[in-house]
C-alpha cells in the first residue's frame, strides 16, 4: 500500500440519521395490513439455503486492487450458489433506529476521501428489491425496521466487497443500518430474526472488521498486526470455534486487547448479525486471515458454506 494514500477512509458517521430520514418523511411509513397475507417467509421452491458471511473489508482500495484478500472474495463468490438477493449489514451505515434500503436503484456512495480518482469513479449499479425490503420490515416487527426510499444506497462497506464477489452487479442488493444506541445483544437477536431469509435464497453479509482502530494504524506495518490485535483476533477465532457466541456478544471489551481492538463497536457489530443468523448445525469456515497496518484484522468467515 502506497504511503501516498495516508488519508485513510474515515467511517461515514450517520449517528442521528434516523432523525434525518424522519425529517424527510420516511419515519411515517407503515406496513399495510393486507401485505400480511401476501408474505410467505418459508423456503421458496427452487431457492437454495444460503450461507451467512462475515467479511473483514479493510481499506477501500481493495475495490480496485488485486491481492490475496480480493482473490479470496472472488473465489468465495464462485464457490457458493448464486443468491436471489443480498442483504448487507455494513459498518458504514450507522443510524438512530434500524433502516433497510428499499429503493429500486440504490446509488453508489463514495463515503471516503483522499483516495485516487479511479475509486471515486467506481460505480456498482446493482438493483434493489423493494418487495424484499417490505418483507424484512414485516419479518422484524420488534424492533420496527424503517424503510429508506431515497436517503442511503450502497456504501463502500458493501460495494467494495461485492464488486470482487459479483462484478456484474446483477444481483439485487439491500443494506440494513446499525442502530448505534443498542447493545450487542440487540444486534445478535436481530440477526436471529433475519435468519429466515436464508431459506429464501438471500445471502446475509456482515461487513466490518474484528479489529479496527485507525487511531493506532501504523503505515510501516502493512499486512502485519500489533501484538494486541493478534491477541484479540485469535480470541475471537477461538470463541467462534467453540460456538461461544455469548462471549463474543458480551465480553469483547473486558481486557486491554479487546478495548484497543474495538474502540468503537461500529465495525464489530456486523459480526453479531452473522452469529445470530447462523444455524447450530452450520459448518464454520475461515475464508481469510490476515492483518493490515498493525490495527486492522482482515479475518473473514462463513457459516453454512457447502464445499
Amino acid at each position: 500500500m502506497s504511503k501516498r494514500t495516508r488519508s485513510f477512509s474515515r467511517r461515514s458517521l450517520l449517528i442521528g440519521a434516523g432523525g434525518a430520514l424522519t425529517a424527510l418523511g420516511l419515519g411515517r411509513l407503515q406496513m399495510p395490513d393486507q401485505l400480511k397475507t401476501l408474505l410467505n417467509l418459508t423456503a421458496k421452491q427452487g431457492a437454495e439455503k444460503m450461507p451467512v458471511l462475515f467479511i473483514g473489508h479493510g481499506n477501500p482500495m481493495n475495490a480496485i486492487q488485486e491481492n490475496p484478500f480480493t482473490q479470496s472474495l472472488a473465489q468465495l463468490g464462485s464457490d457458493i450458489a448464486v443468491p436471489k438477493a443480498i442483504l448487507v449489514i455494513s459498518a458504514h451505515w450507522l443510524s438512530a433506529g434500524t433502516w433497510v434500503t428499499r429503493m429500486e436503484k440504490p446509488r453508489t456512495i463514495h463515503d471516503f476521501y483522499g483516495f485516487p480518482q479511479e475509486l471515486f469513479d467506481m460505480q456498482y449499479p446493482a438493483p434493489g428489491n423493494p418487495e424484499l425490503a417490505k418483507q424484512i420490515q414485516e419479518l422484524a416487527r420488534t424492533p420496527k425496521i424503517h424503510g429508506d426510499d431515497s436517503a442511503w444506497g450502497l456504501d463502500h462497506g458493501t460495494w467494495a466487497v461485492l464488486r470482487n464477489m459479483y462484478p456484474k452487479a446483477d444481483i439485487p442488493v439491500l443494506q440494513l443500518s446499525i442502530d448505534m444506541s443498542e447493545p450487542g445483544s440487540f444486534h445478535f437477536e436481530l440477526g436471529q430474526t433475519l435468519k429466515k431469509l436464508r431459506e429464501q435464497g438471500v445471502l446475509i453479509v456482515g461487513s466490518g472488521n474484528i479489529v479496527h482502530n485507525l487511531r493506532r494504524a501504523n503505515w510501516d506495518k502493512p499486512l502485519q498486526g500489533e501484538d494486541w490485535a493478534i491477541e484479540f483476533d485469535e480470541w475471537v477465532k477461538a470463541k467462534l470455534l467453540a460456538r461461544d457466541f455469548k462471549a463474543l456478544t458480551d465480553d469483547f471489551a473486558k481486557n486491554i486487547a479487546g478495548r484497543l481492538s474495538v474502540p468503537t463497536p461500529d465495525h464489530y457489530w456486523p459480526m453479531l448479525y452473522v452469529l445470530g443468523a447462523a444455524d447450530e448445525k452450520d459448518e464454520l469456515a475461515f475464508q481469510f486471515e490476515g492483518y493490515d497496518m498493525g490495527s486492522i484484522s482482515m479475518r473473514g468467515f462463513s457459516f453454512g458454506k457447502k464445499g
